[in-house]
């Protein structure tokens, strides 16, 4: 098996690079609009954002910025096959523009128009982000009524174009099959509230592309991935930053496509996917010795398992999980500028023979 990489740099409101309906998945987390690391850039594009803010007029700014984010959305749909899915990582934001506080909802506005475009809206995750912060009353304190809740977490919006998308064909029902997770991981990974999963922390090079990064953890993506695609489809990341998404989809032993506006993301992103194997294969053996923990647990409470997985030999708790079949990464390679290539073992690792 091979999967091949590819990122641009150039604006994702026009992804005529990618033809209609050939992504199965997009997953992405864009720049959050009224985050004032993301003032500068959203003022690049528009200048009349950046006036809005100095006038104390919040709530134009907020509906500029998001007026440059919706053709992003418009190509999503574009370029999805029917029953695709895109998954949006946003943050709500809190700020006090001019002299007032308030919330700037960004999930409901980005919700709003992706409905609006056609897309049906799915059930979302809140991702619960921990915090180590020492202070995190806003407002008044201790002291009614104008203290203000603090925003502990993101919403990762899920949304598919038509109806479920139908797996035809021999090879994309055994793709489908073998891109299985494990009972106790879909327990995990489809409730509506994630808190198990950390924040990223980003070292990059040049000051610039440091200021600008504020990427999502590997996990994220890595489970919407493996949750909304089978092995060999095609995902798009609109706003690739430091190739995060890129590297979970070819650890996932997918195709991937991604777009940045910042060249001097490159360096970075080449690291990444050059990282592949080792970060792949490690998630796997993490996957592997959590399900075999699973097994061991459950068995001395008593529980009999009734289904053997044919690949590794292991119990598994449905008939389903049967042909899940991990792939480890072999190689990666550099093939392009922009491009690259991963190769995967078809057979198991010495371990499981």
């Amino acid at each position: 098996m091979k999967t091949d990489h590819r990122f641009y740099f150039g604006d994702a409101r026009d992804m005529r690079t990618v033809a209609d309906e050939s992504i199965e998945l997009v997953v992405t987390s864009p720049p959050y609009p009224m985050i004032q690391m993301w003032d500068d850039l959203f003022t690049r594009l528009n200048p009349d954002i950046g006036n809005a803010i100095d006038s104390g007029d919040g709530w134009r700014a907020f509906e500029l910025m998001h007026a440059e984010l919706t053709p992003v959305w418009r190509e999503a749909f574009r370029i999805l096959v029917p029953g695709g899915i895109a998954c949006i990582n946003t943050g709500d934001a809190v700020r006090t523009v001019g002299k007032e506080f308030r919330l700037f909802p960004n999930h409901a506005k980005v919700l709003a128009f992706l409905t609006d475009i056609g897309f049906s809206a799915l059930p979302m995750i809140i991702w619960r982000k921990p915090t180590n912060a020492p202070n995190k009353f806003m407002g008044s304190g201790m002291l009614p009524p104008a203290a203000y809740i603090t925003l502990e977490h993101e919403c990762i919006l899920v949304v598919r174009k038509g109806g479920n998308r139908r797996i035809e064909g021999g090879d994309e029902k055994k793709r489908r099959r073998e891109s299985a997770y494990f009972w106790e991981e879909r327990n995990t990974w489809f409730s509506d509230v994630w808190t198990d999963v950390k924040g990223a922390v980003q070292n990059l090079p040049g000051e610039r592309t440091g200021r600008r990064s504020a990427a999502f953890p590997f996990e994220v993506p890595y489970r919407l991935i493996n949750m909304f695609s089978v092995k060999g489809d095609r995902v798009v990341d609109p706003f690739l930053g430091t190739g995060t998404c890129m590297l979970a989809a070819a650890a996932a032993g997918r195709n991937a496509v991604g777009f940045e506006l910042e060249p001097g993301f490159q360096e970075v992103i080449i690291a990444n996917l050059q990282s592949t194997a080792a970060v792949a294969n490690r998630r796997i053996r993490q996957r592997l010795t959590a399900h075999m923990t699973f097994v061991k647990d459950k068995t001395a409470t008593g529980h009999r398992f009734k289904h053997t997985n044919r690949h590794y030999g292991f119990a598994v708790m449905t008939g389903q999980e049967t042909d899940l079949l991990l792939n480890e990464v072999l190689t990666g390679q550099q093939t392009g500028d922009n491009e690259f290539s991963v190769s995967y073992r078809s057979d198991l690792p010495s371990s499981f023979t």
